[in-house]
Order: structure tokens, then sequence, then C-alpha cells
């Protein structure tokens, strides 16, 4: 598909020079774009890219000398990286689910599609379960009984989502994720070593054996708008009442959501972030990649930890963690500089004892 310069301005509202007619088809880096690409040179850096590619219209810095770079055309926005979002929006061709039903899909006569639906092969829509307007499913994907998903909706290929969960409008989610999978909830007759470890913080007493007994997710998952959820992500039903997530929440690959977790709206995790059963995570709080945590507690509004971070206590609105155990971001960097200053101190130290005693010998 084919923009003009003025198309793409339009879209962007950012301001177009030169032959604003001039169409495009592409977006590619300077130094691989041709003459039918908008090459992405938004900071000085990629000056030299635009002389060794072959673009003729490319999206500059404010300043840039466009003209004096071989452009024909040029476009500067206010913010490239927020640009980004729009021009990858314009030449994203999309995953080319045909529409209509697949003729191998598996719908239940109970299961209600809404208009414009496009369903690939061999996806399954269980019974009772209800499909939004203009949604996409991608192969292999199922949609479980009474579950319940919006408009406009992206599952990629073998996506599950599961038995009466619950998911709003505009919903992306990436190959492989679960949305509704059971709980990791187990229990033994007995009071079980972890919980005699969590009252004693490190002794288990007398040493039983033990057996686990399912404890079942009669629970749901209840998902609001404009959510993504990336590659073999898994968000848990709940045990009893439902797993929430708000509305703009964005997660990466490998994100794991335990049962029972409510978290707030526009919130965004990285990948491998792990959430315990029964915690609560508060509006836009930002986890690193790796980020862990705990279960039964409270992540603030606009937390943000950095990467590998490990939340085992509650975390007020607004603080900055990194660690483990989570700390202020800058008691964590100064406790990591103390670490690496130890040697130097034991060597120090360990000089001064041998001053000391010798002072004594002299005495």
């Amino acid at each position: 598909m084919a923009f003009t310069i003025e198309d793409i301005a339009r879209a962007l509202g950012a301001t177009a020079y030169g032959r604003t007619q001039l169409a495009v088809t592409g977006a590619a880096e300077p130094a691989a774009a041709g003459p039918d690409d908008l090459a992405l040179a938004m900071t000085p850096e990629y000056a030299e890219g635009l002389s060794q590619g072959r673009a003729r219209a490319a999206v500059v810095w404010d300043g840039a000398d466009w003209q004096g770079l071989g452009l024909e055309a040029a476009l500067v926005v206010h913010r490239p990286r927020y640009a980004m979002s729009g021009i990858t929006k314009l030449f994203d061709p999309g995953p080319g689910i045909a529409p209509g039903i697949h003729p191998t899909a598996a719908i239940d006569p109970t299961a209600r599609i809404g208009a414009d639906a496009a369903i690939g092969a061999f996806v399954s829509v269980g019974p009772g379960a209800r499909v939004g307007a203009r949604a996409r499913i991608a192969a292999h994907a199922s949609v479980g009984t009474g579950a319940t998903i919006g408009d406009d909706v992206l599952l990629l290929e073998g996506v599950r989502v599961c038995h009466r969960v619950s998911i709003g409008d505009r919903f992306i989610a990436q190959p492989g994720a679960v949305i509704g999978s059971d709980g990791f909830s187990f229990v033994t007759p007995e009071r079980s070593s972890v919980e005699k470890v969590r009252d004693t913080l490190g002794d288990q007493g007398e040493i039983v054996a033990q057996s686990w007994t399912r404890i079942h997710s009669i629970g749901s998952v209840v998902i609001g708008d404009d959510v993504e959820i990336g590659a073999n992500a898994a968000i848990d039903r709940g045990t009893i009442r439902a797993t929430r997530i708000g509305s703009g929440c964005k997660f990466d690959n490998l994100v794991h959501i335990g049962h029972n977790v409510v978290v707030g709206r526009d919130c965004v995790f990285a990948g491998q972030v792990g959430v315990a059963g029964s915690s609560r995570i508060g509006d836009r709080v930002v986890l690193g990649g790796q980020c862990g945590v705990s279960d039964n507690i409270f992540v603030g509004d606009d937390v943000v930890a950095g990467g590998a971070t490990k939340i085992f206590t509650n975390a007020p609105a607004g603080r900055v963690l990194l660690g483990s155990p989570a700390m202020k971001m800058e008691t964590q960097v100064e406790a990591s500089k103390n670490i690496r200053r130890l040697p130097r101190l034991f060597r120090q130290v360990a000089e001064l004892q041998k001053a000391v005693s010798k002072l004594r010998e002299n005495d």
C-alpha cells in the first residue's frame, strides 16, 4: 500500500517539506532504504546512513538540512519515537487472515460470531462463546466454552482463550498466549513445610511426608479494552473471584500473572515478569524484564521497577525500585558501589591491623 508524504504528515500531525505528493510503500532504516521507502532518520546520527541508502524521502530531526542530505521530501515530527507508532501502523499489513470463516474451523452452533469476523484454519470456538465484530482469529487458536471476546480483537496462531474468560475490545494476543489456565493452587491435609517456613523464616520443624491436593480454579479472567499480551504469556484464572487486567495494559512475551491477581490500568510488564497469586498492582506500573512480585502484596500506582527487581513487600505509589530484595533505586545503586568497594576496604583494614600490631609490639 502506498502513501504520499502528505498522507503520512496528516496521519502523524507532522510537518512536510518538498515533494509532498511523492509516494512511498514502506519504511526502512536509512542505510537500507530504497527509492520507494520512507527512511527513518530521526537524529543526526542517521545522516551518514542516508548517504548510503537510496531514499528520496525521510523522517528527519528538527532543523535538518534535508535538501543537503539529498532528499526530495522530508517529514519533521514532534516526538520521533512516538511517531514510530503511527508510521508502523500505516505500513503494517497485518497477519493476513482471510475474511469469513475457514471451512476447517469448528464453530459450535450456540456460539455467536460478530459481523465481519475473520476466523482461520482449525480454529475452535466453543459452546456459548461470543466473538465480537471484526475480530480476527488466526489458525489453531481456540475460544473456550462461554468465553467472550470484544470487537476488533486479534488472536494470533495458537492462542488459547479458556472457558468463561471475558476480554474487552481491541485485544491483541501474540502466538501461544494462554488466557484462563488454572491457577497454581495446592494444599496439604496438615500445615505444609511452606506454611511453617513462612512463620519461622527458616525452620521447618518436624519434617513429615506430604502430598498435595488441587484447589480448583472456579473463578475467571476479566480483561479490559486495548490490552496486548505477548507470545507464550499466561494469565491464570482466579480461584473463586476473577483475575483482572485493567484497560490499556501491555505484557511482553513469557509474562505470567498468577491467580486472583488484580492489575490496574496502563501497566507495562517486560519479558519474563512474574506476579504471584493474589497480589494487587496499581495503575501505570512499569516492571522491567524478569521482575518478580511476591504473593498477597500491593504495588502502588506509578511504581517503576528496573530489570530483575524482586518485590517481596508492599511498594508505595511512585516508588522507583531496583534489586533483590527491592530497594529504592538510588539506594540499590549506592549499595552496589559499596559492594564493589569491599575488597579495597578489606585490604585497608588488614593494613591497619598490621600497623596496630606493630605499634603494640613497639610499646
